[in-house]
């Protein structure tokens, strides 16, 4: 199941069956799904060519008012439900929602998050065990997502009854894990007798218990459920019954020892330790694929309606070369900032301070009192005050590696990218301090600087002259709109390398031909180019924001939830179009980021 279980149906009381709200999605319609699954992608791109935007969205739009064979069979099942187990259903905090069609008890926390149910479900089973009296450790398993504990098989019926009485208590769900083979598993209600019987002999359960946002839009299943191993006995010796991380066989007359459960998931905040567990001695140190070094994220970011800012940079107009340089969108505030916050939230719990660089700017939203934030002027990074103000993300980039206490490995955030899934460290950089890079298929433009380029094209072209003549390769492709994983060091002997293209970059004021694109592309290729980097892969997405058929992009990438980074990158709008971007933008990323993050001002708190 996808880290945020798609939701199909939400109670508005805990007591009525779940209404449907597929009609929101068009792209979540069964009527659409069944047309991509059964039609040849040739002839659906030939559709596309002969019609407009508008008018396939209008017939989705028809097809999400068909209600599905499998909506309406869950919505009978979830009344059903209702009325067979009540009393699962007296607390305040559980509901039922349909997931994927299917109804399940719900655990309503209004702060959920990935890393939240994944400890959620792992305290619960340990509880049970502890409760019960039952021996067990816990295993570094291969997913991030969720915990493993390990029991001895001779305690098997045993668990069985501690797990059995816990779901009861509040309901929660079991399934069989096969340790080959990766994808959706149906859960059975775990407060069901006929479930465990079922699966008796199994060698690994999951024990999950779903948790959803307050909102409705988010519901987290099986992937952050608890797996429950039956160890065998082998004479002095437990066998595990599937590969993991660290050790498939351990001592039986070992005594347990206890280890922070950070050494258990990649997940594991910055800030604090997880609680203490139980394990193993060979479970209880680092492994050489963990990341140990602390990793900061850097955001640049500009307030565009600031009318203070609005009179700095006109004081300096008219000193852009390309319109796409000084157009309104590039300095558009659309409360992006704010969601991509919540993402890193959600889906990077393990980041340790967020730098938010900006022009004496400050969003009103932003609770500056939060302890892993810290606000930076541009003045605290530029050693010239002479090259203030400044309008050039460019150059503002170029001065990120000065922010005072930034650790050595962080992360470059623009405002328009969002994490859509969990994250781990290794995804951005390799455990001996390597960074990875994402290169983009689009090819940078042959030859020289001209004002006919858009300023991208222009800054890797410059980049494409400092490599050829250090290095002697010549480079080809521009960067994906990533976080992007950089090194200060790094940073600082790009510095001093390049001395006069450095500072002529640092001061202009606009983008201009002779720009360098340091943080988003000269790094990467230097570093790689210096055994310091290696290009990798993510799922991504790049939406354009101009783009006709945004909303049906938008819905996809809302129904799907399958993609790590998204970018919602606009530089070409005009000003008629924005409200009616605006509109669409705000409904998606609300979706998208229900749950407020630590770093937003409480309601009640002006």
């Amino acid at each position: 199941m996808s880290d945020s279980a798609r939701r199909e149906g939400v109670s508005r009381q805990r007591h009525e069956p779940p209404k449907s709200v597929v009609h929101r999605n068009p792209e979540a319609a069964w009527p659409v799904r069944v047309y991509r699954r059964s039609v040849p992608a040739r002839l659906r791109r030939a559709v596309v060519a002969r019609t407009t935007p508008q008018a396939r969205a209008r017939v989705k739009q028809r097809f999400a008012r068909v209600p599905s064979v499998r909506l309406l069979l869950g919505r009978v099942r979830a009344v059903w439900l209702l009325r067979r187990h009540p009393g699962l259903f007296t607390a305040a905090d559980v509901e039922v929602r349909l997931v994927r069609g299917v109804p399940k008890a719900v655990l309503v926390r209004p702060g959920i998050s990935p890393l939240a149910a994944r400890d959620a479900n792992a305290s619960a089973v340990r509880a049970a065990f502890e409760d019960a009296g039952i021996d067990y450790f816990c295993v570094r398993g291969r997913s991030n997502t969720a915990a493993v504990v390990a029991v001895a098989a001779e305690d098997r019926a045993a668990a069985r009854r501690a797990l059995a009485e816990t779901c009861r208590m509040r309901p929660g769900y079991v399934c069989a894990v096969d340790g080959h083979r990766r994808g959706r598993r149906a859960t059975r209600p775990g407060f069901r007798p006929g479930t465990w019987r079922r699966l008796a002999q199994a060698d690994v359960l999951r024990v999950t218990w779903y948790y959803g946002a307050a909102k409705g839009q988010l519901t987290f299943g099986p992937k952050y459920g608890c797996d429950i191993e039956f160890w065998a006995t082998d004479g002095d010796t437990l066998v595990a019954p599937r590969p993991n991380r660290t050790a498939e066989q351990v001592p039986r007359a070992d005594l347990a020892v206890y280890a922070p459960d950070s050494l258990f998931t990649a997940l594991a905040p910055a800030d604090r330790p997880l609680p203490r567990v139980r394990t193993r001695a060979e479970f209880a140190r680092p492994g050489c694929e963990d990341v140990r070094f602390p990793i900061d994220v850097v955001y640049t970011w500009v307030d565009g309606h600031d009318a203070q800012w609005q009179r700095r940079r006109a004081a300096c107009a008219g000193q852009a070369y390309h319109e796409e340089a000084t157009n309104a969108a590039r300095y558009l505030n659309r409360d992006e900032l704010r969601y991509s916050l919540r993402s890193l939230s959600q889906y990077a719990p393990w980041v340790r301070t967020v730098y938010l660089v900006t022009d004496d700017q400050i969003p009103p939203w932003l609770d500056g009192s939060v302890p892993n934030l810290r606000v930076i002027s541009h003045k605290e990074i530029f050693s010239d005050p002479s090259l203030l103000p400044t309008f050039n993300s460019h150059a503002i980039e170029s001065q990120l590696h000065h922010i005072d206490g930034l650790s050595e490995h962080f992360l470059y955030f623009n405002d328009d990218v969002f994490l859509g899934r969990p994250t781990v460290p290794q995804d951005f950089f390799l455990a001996g301090g390597l960074t990875k890079f994402f290169p983009s298929a689009v090819l940078i433009p042959p030859g020289v600087p001209t004002e006919l380029d858009v300023p991208v094209a222009a800054a890797g072209k410059n980049n494409r002259v400092l490599i050829e003549a250090a290095f002697g390769t010549v480079i080809s492709h521009k960067m994906k709109h990533t976080p992007h994983a950089l090194r200060r060091s790094v940073l600082y002997e790009i510095e001093a390398r390049f001395p006069a293209q450095h500072h002529a970059t640092a001061g202009h004021r606009f983008r201009s031909l002779d720009d360098l694109s340091i943080a988003s592309s000269l790094h990467h290729y230097y570093a790689f180019h210096t055994a310091r980097a290696v290009p990798a892969r993510l799922r991504y997405a790049y939406l354009d924001v101009s783009h006709p058929a945004l909303a049906a992009r938008l819905a996809t990438l809302l129904a799907r939830r399958d993609r790590q980074v998204f970018c919602l990158n606009d530089t070409v709008s005009g000003e008629q179009e924005l409200d009616t971007q605006q509109a669409l933008l705000a409904a998606f990323l609300e979706a998208y980021f229900p749950v407020s993050g630590p770093y937003e001002l409480s309601p009640r708190r002006p």
